[in-house]
């Protein structure tokens, strides 16, 4: 099978039935609480191409993590590549299987190529120009693209750098970018365009599912706020109630809580958080930037936070606290991190020792 499957995460995570309310259902798909992603920032600094993600790839498979996440930029494509050797060689060795895994990568920004062009402009015009899948009027900051042939074009790149033969969940990638370029009336068509167009590629097996990631779209104070219940009415308008628009990516940590804790978005015109909204409209929910870039750590947390997330005193670092913390959060699938390092992927999912923070004691941390 070339993509995930309820049979095949399932048995996926029986194999780590003594972790502890580790994995979630949605979608007919078991998924980790915790996936890898492979961001890494300031891509044109040489040493992002010393190392790779291959080995820590491979090491949260065997650890229990069956949520992968990247972008076709990310790394000019080398994180994708490198995702795809790891999972090639542990299904040439049999050590996994493709339905046990949800995969998922995504497309809005340009991704050039690795090596890095020597005239990336000139890249531009001949790859994506000439090409006529955009305009340079399509094209903000020279650096982000959303028509749907470009996105097409974006995904099959990616399906290629993978090495697989289908995503799980494709996402249009941080449109918030060309919101104020194109304005409300203009952005929301050129969404349903694109929902159109991802409609047509499920049907066609690219993916099975898409989404939206974001950064601040979804939380904005600005005019560049993005509603949820616009997004979802436009997808049952190009794909009926059986749309494939069921997944959404936004960070959240410790330090950037607004989507639990700030009424942004607004459902059959009563206000609510984007977990709310989310909620109600039937949208997964996957948060990014868990540890905040690592920004979260220039200072201890206090103690009664890690009474809060840890009463057992199991967990031994900050960062633990910190995953533990988005990990325990109501309405949340799954809470990425980044790590380079196999060892610290293994050290992260030792918050499977412990059990979620309840509710009522998550709520708590609030009031610290």
């Amino acid at each position: 099978m070339s993509i995930a499957s309820l049979q095949g995460t399932l048995s996926y995570a029986k194999k780590f039935s003594h972790y502890k309310d580790f994995y979630i259902k949605h979608n007919d798909l078991i998924f980790s609480k915790l996936g890898l992603g492979t961001f890494n920032p300031e891509p044109y600094k040489e040493e992002n191409y010393v190392f790779h993600y291959i080995e820590s790839v491979k090491e949260a498979i065997r650890s229990g993590i069956n949520f992968i996440d990247t972008a076709s930029n990310y790394r000019y494509g080398q994180s994708e590549r490198e995702i795809g050797i790891a999972l090639y060689e542990m299904m040439s060795d049999e050590e996994i299987k493709r339905e046990e895994l949800v995969v998922c990568s995504k497309g809005g920004f340009i991704q050039l190529d690795f090596p890095f062009p020597s005239n990336p402009y000139e890249w531009i015009e001949q790859n994506i120009l000439d090409k006529n899948l955009a305009s340079k009027e399509d094209i903000e900051l020279d650096q982000h693209c959303m028509t749907p042939d470009f996105l097409e074009w974006s995904c099959r790149r990616s399906l290629d750098n993978l090495g697989v033969k289908a995503l799980d969940i494709y996402f249009l990638h941080n449109p918030e970018m060309q919101f104020l370029k194109l304005g409300e009336k203009k952005f929301y068509k050129q969404i349903e365009n694109i929902f159109k167009r991802f409609e047509k590629l499920a049907d066609e097996g690219l993916f099975s599912f898409y989404g939206v990631a974001v950064w601040n779209g979804f939380t904005s104070q600005s005019s560049e706020l993005i509603s949820l219940e616009k997004l979802v009415k436009i997808a049952q308008k190009v794909g009926g109630d059986n749309h494939r628009f069921k997944y959404i990516q936004t960070p959240f940590n410790m330090g950037k809580t607004n989507i639990y804790t700030q009424e942004t978005q607004s459902v059959d015109g009563a206000s609510c958080t984007l977990l709310q909204a989310a909620h109600r409209l039937g949208i997964g929910v996957i948060s990014s930037s868990s540890l905040l870039q690592m920004n979260l750590f220039k200072k201890s947390f206090s103690p009664e936070s890690g009474v809060i997330l840890d009463e057992s005193m199991t967990l031994e670092s900050d960062i633990q606290l910190a995953l533990q913390f988005v990990r325990s959060t109501p309405g949340i699938i799954s809470s990425l991190f980044g790590s380079i390092k196999p060892l610290h992927v293994k050290q992260n999912v030792e918050i499977s020792k412990v059990k979620s923070v309840s509710r009522a004691k998550y709520d708590l941390l609030y009031r610290l």
